[in-house]
């Protein structure tokens, strides 16, 4: 049996993710969260895990990732796809690369368009795939260099080409949905079921989303791999 343990934060609605091998006690951490490091940490410790990837889906514009907490606490490597610009990171990922931990293996996928270093993880039967694909929507593309033609392109090219049965692991959910499958959102995901490329770049231009709250504190922060510095507590 794997361990798969699915974490939530309300104040970002951000999902977590702790994969583990259950035979060598090796864990890794998808999309951690600041706040929550305490929570992650308890928890290795009493399913007696080790940590050995901390990885970012992409650079969080509202939420401040665990990763610094997470490296200090636990002695485990970071990762962040190289389209990121996240210099900090203990290894930026590109296209086909591979994380091991213990007898399990996860494949890097680069989803770009809701910013330039998306990344979706592909482990067994499941994908995490961020801010690039979510239950029944897709991540904004009006800042951070997002482009809604290239996400587009991410999700029907990288994405959609994969089994039905795949399940979907996104990084954010807002309406208390938990989990999905490739087959179910090509069929009914509202932004792109049935759109052509032409008709979802003009669906993202016009959403007019608000700003999210935590950028201005949280960008610099991501950028330093969770770390935070005065300044950007003072710019908050």
């Amino acid at each position: 049996m794997i361990l798969f343990h699915q974490f939530f934060d309300p104040t970002s609605c951000t999902l977590s993710y702790l994969l583990a091998d259950p035979v060598t006690g090796d864990a890794v951490i998808i999309d951690s969260v600041k706040e929550h490091v305490g929570a992650y940490i308890t928890f290795l410790q009493e399913q007696e895990l080790q940590l050995a990837w901390i990885l970012e889906t992409h650079v969080h514009a509202d939420h401040i990732t665990g990763s610094a907490g997470l490296r200090e606490f636990t002695g485990a490597r970071s990762a962040i796809g190289t389209g990121g610009g996240v210099g900090c990171a203990d290894r930026l990922l590109n296209d086909g690369d591979t994380l091991v931990f213990g007898n399990q293996v996860i494949r890097v996928i680069p989803t770009p368009g809701h910013t330039p270093g998306c990344v979706t993880y592909h482990w067994r039967d499941r994908l995490f795939t961020g801010d690039a694909l979510m239950i029944g929507g897709c991540g904004r593309t009006d800042f951070q260099g997002g482009d809604a033609g290239t996400l587009y392109d991410s999700i029907h090219d990288r994405l959609f080409t994969l089994a039905d049965e795949t399940l979907v692991y996104p990084g954010h959910d807002y309406r208390g949905a938990r989990v999905s499958c490739i087959g179910q959102e090509k069929e009914s995901n509202p932004r792109l079921a049935g759109r052509s490329r032409q008709e979802f770049i003009e669906l993202m231009a016009n959403l007019d989303l608000p700003r999210p709250n935590m950028m201005d504190e949280a960008l610099p922060a991501n950028l330093r791999c969770g770390r935070i510095s005065a300044m950007d507590v003072h710019s908050a």
